[in-house]
């Protein structure tokens, strides 16, 4: 029997070194996945054609309602600030948690920005940060499990909701790196979030599921 299998044996190997029999190919096992707050979160993104990499997590906690799930994608781990906030291809995710009109989405990011900025620059960037609010506040209405996607490219930073992108590109670098400083500059708006976004350990944000 032994003996028998092994001749078996020899002829498959036989076959496949000549391509006369071929195996089936190993199946690819799908983009692992990061689970928080029900939200299940890719491993990677890509983005003007650049491959990312989940960097972090977290959940956004204002009092004590759960807003929205955050994930960050960067070109590579980062657990500082002030390489997030460098000009570079990334992406942030947001995924409401709750109902949210789109009006109030837009003030917390108004108030995000105006807290994270000197007087002069805030009212250098007025138009765009009044056609943030205004892109946001034309949505109406985010419900519960709607996906906010923010590109950030060389390009620009382009908004999109489930799928759809709000508004023109918005062109100007310094108000790329004033929205990421809602969430990474001095006052960030939930500093538990900060630090998950970051890979830092937040009991808050990251054992929420």
């Amino acid at each position: 029997m032994k003996r028998k299998f092994l001749m078996l044996m020899t002829v498959a190997t036989t076959l496949v070194g000549s391509g006369l029999l071929s195996l089936p190919a190993l199946a690819q096992s799908p983009t692992p996945l990061t689970t928080i707050s029900g939200v299940k979160f890719d491993s990677e993104a890509t983005v003007a054609g650049q491959k990312l990499q989940l960097n972090g997590t977290g959940v956004r906690v204002r009092a004590v309602f759960r807003v929205y799930a955050a994930a960050l994608y960067t070109p590579t781990k980062t657990t500082k600030n002030e390489e997030v906030l460098k000009p570079s291809v990334k992406r942030l995710q947001l995924v409401a948690l709750r109902d949210v009109k789109g009006d109030q989405f837009g003030s917390l990011f108004s108030k995000g920005i105006e807290d994270n900025t000197t007087k002069e620059e805030f009212a250098k960037s007025i138009n765009n940060v009044v056609r943030m609010g205004q892109i946001f506040a034309d949505a109406k209405n985010f419900t519960k499990g709607d996906v906010i996607t923010m590109d950030f490219t060389p390009t620009g930073m382009t908004v999109f909701h489930k799928g759809k992108q709000l508004g023109e590109p918005f062109r100007e670098p310094e108000f790329q790196g004033l929205m990421l400083r809602i969430w990474f500059g001095p006052k960030p708006a939930d500093n538990e979030l900060r630090k998950a976004l970051l890979g830092e350990q937040s009991t808050a944000n990251t054992n929420m599921n």
